[in-house]
């Protein structure tokens, strides 16, 4: 998700640096262009030969190193970067950071840099939490930097608090939220339903259906990376969450009901991919239900019809998005439920095309609107969940 971007890393004199290295391969990992900088405390930490073999490229530490080309390096490279990320980010380099200060090659480049910005502070607790280093990460932020927040655990001085530098992963995270898509749903709020609802039987039983989430999940995942605002309304699954997501939980249809009815008038975009029982059991045995010789019949009754109460309830502006799973006349069916219950779109997949099923990774869908259908081919969900989004936004409605 980084291909040609170039993603300039600060390497600072603490302990953590260490994890800097994981994040430069991880960096690499995503197609990136990583430049690395470091000054002369980190390199006592680690080598700058270790990301040089991970990134292919000269890791910097002097500002007058002859070896660079005649250009003046720091600014041509403030130029060429995307994004700046100093991790981990000492208590003195986030001071000099603050105030201007520019001293070596890492905040010389830096105070040139016109790109996104991201500061990661490790340190001792006390040291993060003095209030001059609040102080001046407040500095920061009013200047546009974003902070992420130290992990809590045990640190290298053998303390227990905040301090600690988040694991790579969670890093690139905050990176690709940064640049990895154009954010043209930047201000807008998007909820999103998914996974499967538990219907109960008894202590024991449960009805249910073979949703996993990937579909819904993919869509909060992307619409947070476009600058979205999103809230993701789950049924039990199996999957971690995306990041930078709010995240409801709920079990049965009626709870799933409930907690999107709460946020209809909040959301201006809602994608209801959650495979909602159509059916709930009419009565609940609060003892396990014994098993007999004879046959068993379980009464059912309607749940509510989520999709048709937003479209009945919904507000002006707003866009909202069905999802339809057939196992025949797949159009059809899906035309007639965009209309019946007052939606803007309609996805819809067909179970018994390979590589649309539950589960898979793959999706292959026809989304109709009002105005026509576009088949999308066999793709990954975030690819076509990406799709979805770019039809949904052009919409004109909000």
């Amino acid at each position: 998700m980084l291909k040609g971007k170039t993603i300039l890393l600060g390497v600072t004199g603490g302990i953590a640096a260490y994890k800097a290295a994981a994040l430069a391969s991880a960096l690499v990992k995503q197609h990136a262009n990583v430049e690395v900088i470091m000054t002369s405390h980190a390199t006592q930490f680690i080598a700058p030969l270790t990301f040089e073999q991970l990134t292919g490229r000269r890791c910097m530490v002097d500002t007058f190193d002859r070896n660079f080309s005649h250009q003046v390096e720091h600014i041509a490279l403030a130029d060429r970067a995307d994004l700046v990320i100093i991790a981990p980010a000492t208590a003195n380099v986030c001071a000099k950071l603050a105030h201007g200060l520019a001293d070596d090659m890492l905040t010389t480049t830096v105070l040139a840099c016109t790109c996104p910005k991201l500061v990661a502070p490790a340190m001792n607790t006390k040291m993060f939490e003095n209030p001059v280093t609040q102080d001046n990460l407040d500095i920061l932020r009013r200047y546009g930097w974003e902070v992420i927040a130290p992990a809590s655990g045990r640190l290298a001085c053998g303390a227990v608090g905040e301090g600690k530098l988040p694991e790579p992963e969670h890093l690139l995270q905050h990176i690709l939220r940064a640049i990895a898509l154009p954010h043209n749903l930047a201000g807008k709020r998007v909820l999103v339903t998914a996974g499967p609802t538990q219907e109960a039987l008894d202590p024991v039983r449960y009805l249910t259906n073979h949703s996993t989430g990937k579909m819904g999940y993919a869509l909060a995942r992307m619409a947070m990376l476009r600058g979205a605002e999103v809230v993701l309304i789950t049924g039990p699954a199996a999957l971690t969450p995306p990041p930078f997501v709010e995240v409801v939980n709920v079990v049965s249809a009626q709870d799933m009901f409930e907690a999107v009815a709460r946020r209809q008038d909040w959301a201006d975009f809602i994608f209801k991919a959650a495979a909602v029982a159509d059916y709930t059991p009419a009565g609940y045995s609060d003892d396990k239900i014994k098993k007999k010789d004879s046959d068993l019949s379980i009464p059912l009754k309607r749940t509510q019809d989520i999709l048709k109460h937003l479209g009945e309830h919904r507000r002006p502006g707003q866009v909202l998005c069905g999802f339809s799973m057939e196992t025949r006349n797949m159009v059809e069916n899906s035309q007639a439920k965009l209309e019946e219950k007052n939606v803007d779109m309609i996805c819809a997949n067909n179970l018994k095309v390979a590589g649309a099923g539950f589960g898979t990774d793959t999706n292959v869908m026809t989304v109709i609107t009002r105005t026509g259908l576009e088949e999308l081919p066999l793709m990954s969900k975030e690819d076509a969940a990406s799709r979805i989004l770019d039809i949904a936004a052009g919409l004109g409605l909000v």
